[in-house]
């Protein structure tokens, strides 16, 4: 491991990694190194994808860490960069469920709580959220898609979701996301959304 705490990590691959919106934060936790080790960290800003974080601790790129934010659980991670005493992680996939096993979909949590809404080419609106899910969630309709249209959905402080339309029932709707949204931020979401 490098004891240069100042100097600029390179990116884990060679390809662009294009920058998705954050959300600004202040979520004080530890990162559990693999040797046992952990360290104090303060989490800056968050993302479907990742976070940002500062750490008294120099890092490597491709390190494995367990992030852990005071009652929000533990995720795992890697070092996408570090430099003067900042990091970029990204979250670990979530492992799928073993073949041949057919679980329910998804875990839905039931709850009310608003959301915005677009369908392509016109004009967005709010709608009433009343389930939600990593994958997708159940919505009420202002105007009726189509099923297997494509809409956005955009929560407050967090990046436009795609999502197509599964079914559409009297004047409800199932949306499923076109990239399931992380465990970790989605528990950040269901407390915003439940406050």
């Amino acid at each position: 491991m490098s004891t240069a705490p100042n100097r600029a990590v390179s990116q884990l691959t060679s390809a662009p990694i294009e920058r998705r919106e954050r959300r600004r934060v202040a979520m004080r936790g530890f990162a559990a190194r693999e040797g046992g080790t952990s360290i104090e960290i303060v989490v800056l800003d968050l993302s479907y994808e990742g976070c940002g974080i500062e750490t008294p601790v120099a890092l490597e790129a491709g390190e494995a860490l367990k992030l852990s934010v005071l009652r929000r659980g533990a995720i795992d991670t890697h070092v996408r960069w570090y430099v003067n005493g900042r990091a970029g992680l990204v979250f670990d996939p979530e492992p799928e469920a073993p073949k041949g096993q057919v679980p329910r979909k998804w875990q839905r949590t039931r709850l009310t709580a608003q959301c915005g809404m677009r369908r392509l080419g016109k004009m967005g609106f709010k709608v009433q959220l009343f389930d939600l899910s990593t994958h997708g969630c159940k919505i009420d309709l202002v105007e009726r898609p189509s099923i297997g249209e494509h809409v956005t959905i955009k929560f407050d402080g967090l990046e436009l979701l795609e999502a197509e339309v599964c079914w559409v029932e009297g004047g409800t709707a199932g949306l499923r996301f076109e990239k399931p949204i992380h465990s970790a931020v989605f528990d950040l979401l269901l407390a915003r959304l439940k406050s």
